[in-house]
């Protein structure tokens, strides 16, 4: 008898733990509400994940508080799933659409409020809430941009200067040539919302290319200006390499390091994937160095080029690579090389803080230097380095020698400038009355 009254009381039991330890359970929802500031614009989606891993989830409600009106954006009931189990769905992310212009909201501060009940029998059955406020700033307006500068005029490989200002804090803007986008810098100018930036063409973009301004808010608004320009149109040189079997026997072992397994390959395959994959490869090298420029303009006048030397290949030159009279490549030579006495002292073209120092595949021992403002000079096949990253250079001070280290097949100085991520014409820069008309100009009349 006293085994069969057992029963009962065991089961009893067993719903008393039930209840108390899983239908009783007082843990309210977890929350996390993926919105990066405290703007809403006009339009966006937020991104709101709520779990509950005991009880499952009754209900989401979201809504924005402002002048005393409630403005619901969402309000989500989910089903029960039975007695023991609480409900079906114990984690959601939910996509709450914002609009400000259906939802009669206007620019201003207001509340978001966000509200998360379980399927636990806690307060008499209506389960635990979590609530999560956060106070926002709706803002509908793009930013407004003001053209400073006048002066534009842009050669096809060349460069200029622009200057805007923008009518509150955007925590990105610049200026876009084409597709290509070229960061804002403030900090030249007393005011923090006036920006300068130099900005570049690359070789292929020619006179039809656009240039606008754009500016990204905090609520994620989009203003957009117009940069009155003109472009040149500029022919660039063609030439032809020829590629002998002894400089591949001389120079093809000093890259095999690059490529795993190269011992195997040709001299010839060797060649074209130094040419063309390590160039690439090269080049991302040199987009991530500069992707940081100072925002102190360090130089000033026309630029230095290598004393006593002659061009002997030039800016967006095309280059058809030719070995036993075939065809074997097509590059563009985005420098120009200048050669003089072998080892001949390098001079550093202007003022400016050193950012690399280093081998640098094709280009060998190269130095570049940061001008400010996303202006940089690239020295490259040197023989030695005189400097180290981080130290500061004037103008004429000697970073190293020249040489043939790299891709190069004599001793000569490959000088680049950059703007940014962009190889542009070092003959601009080396052209003082250029300098004064496009870029001191320029900043004169802004100031």
């Amino acid at each position: 008898m006293a085994v069969f009254l057992g029963i009962p009381i065991a089961l009893l039991l067993a719903v008393v733990i039930i209840f108390l330890v899983i239908r009783m359970e007082g843990q309210a929802p977890d929350m996390k509400l993926d919105m990066t500031s405290s703007y809403l614009g006009s339009s966006q989606t937020l991104s709101l994940e709520v779990s509950d891993a005991k009880s499952g989830i009754r209900q989401i409600w979201v809504a924005v508080f402002k002048n005393g009106k409630e403005f619901v954006l969402a309000d989500k009931s989910y089903t029960a799933g039975g007695f023991i189990k609480g409900g079906q769905v114990k984690a959601q992310i939910l996509k709450i659409e914002f609009d400000a212009k259906t939802s009669g909201l206007t620019d201003g501060k207001a509340m978001l409020r966000i509200r998360a009940m379980d399927y636990s029998w806690r307060q008499w059955g209506k389960g635990n809430t979590r609530y999560l406020e956060k106070e926002v700033l709706i803002d509908t307006r793009a930013p407004d941009i003001q053209i400073l500068s006048r002066i534009h005029n842009l050669n096809q490989g060349g460069a200029a200067l622009v200057a805007y200002k923008l009518s509150e804090t955007c925590p990105s803007s610049g200026v876009m040539v084409g597709d290509q986008f070229y960061p804002g810098i403030s900090g030249f100018f007393n005011d923090d919302n006036s920006f300068m930036t130099f900005i570049a063409l690359n070789h292929n973009q020619g006179p039809k290319t656009t240039v606008h301004v754009m500016a990204l808010d905090h609520a994620g608004n989009k203003g957009r200006a117009s940069v009155a320009h003109h472009i040149n149109a500029r022919n660039f040189k063609r030439d032809t390499i020829k590629i002998y079997d002894r400089f591949l026997a001389a120079k093809m072992p000093e890259f095999q390091s690059e490529f795993a397994g190269s011992a195997e390959l040709s001299g010839l395959d060797l060649f074209l994937k130094v040419n063309r994959d390590l160039r690439k490869k090269n080049y991302e090298t040199i987009k991530q160095i500069v992707a940081e420029p100072d925002n102190d303009l360090h130089w000033k006048g026309v630029f230095a080029r290598l004393p006593k030397s002659a061009n002997r290949a030039g800016f967006a030159e095309h280059r058809t690579y030719t070995f036993r009279n075939k065809t074997i490549d097509e590059q563009t030579h985005l420098g120009v090389d200048l050669a003089s006495l072998k080892k001949s002292p390098v001079p550093a073209a202007n003022t400016g803080k050193v950012v690399f120092a280093d081998s640098l595949g094709i280009y060998g021992r190269t130095v570049l230097i940061d001008h400010g403002f996303g202006l940089f000079s690239m020295y490259s096949h040197l023989s030695k380095i005189d400097v180290d990253k981080g130290q500061m250079v004037k103008k004429y001070d000697v970073i190293g020698n020249t040489g043939r280290s790299g891709l190069a097949g004599g001793d000569h100085l490959h000088f680049s400038m950059l703007v940014h991520h962009t190889f542009v014409n070092p003959l601009e820069w080396w052209d003082l009355q250029w300098i004064n008309n496009n870029i001191a100009a320029t900043i004169e009349s802004v100031r």
